[in-house]
């Protein structure tokens, strides 16, 4: 059975909690997306559904980001979750795609993240697009993707996560 993907309703929150702790071996996703959503830092919030059950979650939180000391709109990608027994079915790449391209509806200029590049480069991320930006996850796994035609890199930047990040236990 595909999945359909939807923005997120406050009726989810017990789904998407089972499906981050599914995929993932610590509940600190779970926590994240909690407090992303307490400090109403979440942008862009969808689900995976399929038939009446969650099968996945993507969120997009603000980040404050400058380029060249100018403010760049910017989102961070993640957590992206999807039950283990429906990876690899396509549904983690349906819900990206559809957050990035909301997001660019919205304006957004840029998306980062932090992952395997052999997985974000698929969508466009790449970690030379990100090297300008100072951030406490900067190196091979902090990427980007300009999603504002003709946007310039910067020679340098900064890139913050929203101030949940910083709150979760260092693994």
């Amino acid at each position: 059975m595909s999945a359909r993907v939807r923005p997120e309703t406050g009726e989810d929150r017990e789904g998407i909690v089972r499906v981050l702790r599914a995929a993932f071996p610590t509940p600190a996703e779970a926590d994240l997306v909690r407090m992303l959503h307490e400090d109403f830092a979440s942008e862009i919030a969808l689900v995976a559904k399929a038939g009446f059950r969650i099968v996945g979650h993507v969120m997009l939180s603000r980040m404050e980001v400058t380029g060249d000391g100018a403010p760049i709109r910017a989102l961070g990608l993640g957590p992206v979750a999807v039950l283990p027994a429906r990876q690899r079915e396509g549904i983690g790449s349906l819900l990206i795609r559809d957050a990035l391209r909301r997001a660019g509806l919205l304006g957004e200029e840029m998306v980062f993240v932090v992952g395997d590049p052999d997985y974000y480069r698929r969508f466009g991320f790449s970690a030379e697009t990100a090297a300008p930006f100072a951030s406490p996850y900067a190196g091979p796994y902090f990427m980007a993707l300009a999603l504002a035609p003709g946007l310039a890199p910067p020679s340098e930047g900064k890139a913050d996560y929203a101030p949940a990040f910083s709150r979760l236990p260092h693994r």
